[in-house]
């Protein structure tokens, strides 16, 4: 199993990227996707993407906060 399967990153307009995160595990990807919303969703601009690592070397967004409109 690839260990940086699952990439989390937290994003905000003033600051870039402010967070990064790799996870094996989706479930364990997907609990740190929640607590950073908990965490930091208060944060001026804050958007939160976890991605799926594809074999071709690309990334496919599994969920981002907030939604896409």
């Amino acid at each position: 199993m690839d260990d940086q399967r699952y990439h989390l990153t937290l994003t905000t307009p003033a600051n870039g990227t402010v967070m990064r995160g790799w996870w094996s595990s989706r479930a364990t990807a997907e609990r740190k996707f929640t607590s950073l919303i908990g965490s930091y969703g208060s944060m001026p601009g804050a958007r939160i993407t976890l991605a799926e690592g594809l074999d071709d070397d690309t990334e496919q967004v599994v969920k981002s906060w907030p939604d896409e409109a």
